[in-house]
């Protein structure tokens, strides 16, 4: 009797995730009241719906084929058209054409279990750090800290924006050492940049490939891809300046992995418990404003684990 009035209240609070069209700030306590109990619900898996959504990822953005630019979608003389403005245009001379790598690594999109790890203030003292290692391929951003507790260490896959390059490596041309130095936690994870987003990120992207290869693999974001992705969510009512790189490759591992975690996707001040906690795990850098609507990216994540498309860790890891 029990398990059958769990099971109900479970598909109740499922339902009332999806018909949500926004989270209201001032309700957050209610917000994360019901949350918690959602959480208590058995793992819902839905093989079906997790393979719908591939097809549709794959049938508008197809990561296996234009994620990030390789030789085989990038021709030589061909003109990349930016992200925020197709109609500036960079030709892809020989230099560029030979920093491409051959193919996408992962077109037969045989990934397992995938671990897409946010920076999310909610991770801090969440002992997911096991977790997250035992899985089969690990996707991280931004120079994130890594540690054995809460975050694990194992990386596939990490992004840095030129933006920190410019802020914390200005010299790194001269003076590479505290970049190699702060990658080298990282192993041998590919590092994913978006130099074709922005003009400006452009030659500061070239010179981290120049000075990187071939100690690190690193690889430049199709403008392509990332403008198809942006039109896919428009079309379904996330409308934003840019999306966030954290929900972009969460797209990505819904196309390519066969069950997808992640973690440290919340952005609010608060836990599930209303206890303050810092924007990040590893301090309290507020976001920019104005160019990712994280409320409405997280809301979207969430129906998708309520349907059983992913899953999504907000307490800490037993």
């Amino acid at each position: 009797m029990h398990d059958v009035y769990l099971q109900v209240q479970c598909l109740k609070l499922q339902s009332k995730i999806l018909s949500m069209e926004t989270i209201e700030i001032k309700n957050l306590t209610r917000f994360t009241e019901d949350l918690k109990r959602l959480l208590r619900c058995p793992p819902r898996y839905n093989y079906t719906l997790q393979e719908l959504e591939r097809v549709r990822l794959h049938a508008c953005c197809n990561a296996t084929g234009t994620l990030y630019l390789t030789k085989q979608n990038t021709p030589l003389n061909h003109s990349i058209s930016y992200e925020t403005n197709s109609r500036v245009k960079r030709r892809v001379d020989s230099d560029l054409y030979a920093m491409l790598p051959e193919e996408f690594p992962w077109s037969g999109g045989n990934l397992r279990r995938c671990a897409v790890v946010g920076s999310g203030g909610i991770l801090k003292n969440s002992s997911c750090g096991e977790e997250i290692n035992n899985s089969d391929f690990v996707i991280r951003f931004n120079l994130a800290p890594v540690n054995d507790s809460d975050v694990g260490v194992k990386t596939d896959l990490i992004t840095i924006n030129p933006s920190q390059i410019r802020r914390d490596y200005k010299n790194f041309k001269k003076d590479p050492g505290p970049l190699l130095q702060d990658l080298s936690v990282y192993g041998n994870a590919s590092v994913l940049m978006p130099a074709f987003s922005y003009t400006y990120n452009t030659a500061i992207s070239v010179s981290i490939h120049e000075t990187l290869w071939p100690q690190q693999v690193v690889v430049f974001f199709s403008p392509f891809y990332l403008k198809t992705l942006a039109q896919f969510w428009s079309w379904r009512g996330l409308k934003a300046v840019r999306l966030s790189t954290g929900f972009m490759l969460i797209n990505v591992a819904m196309e390519l992995c066969d069950d997808v975690h992640i973690y440290g996707f919340w952005p609010f001040d608060i836990n599930l418990d209303q206890q303050p906690i810092f924007h990040h795990y590893f301090d309290n850098a507020a976001p920019k404003k104005g160019v990712h609507k994280m409320p409405e990216e997280f809301l979207r994540l969430l129906q998708l684990h309520s349907q059983g498309v992913l899953t999504m860790h907000l307490q800490p890891c037993l």
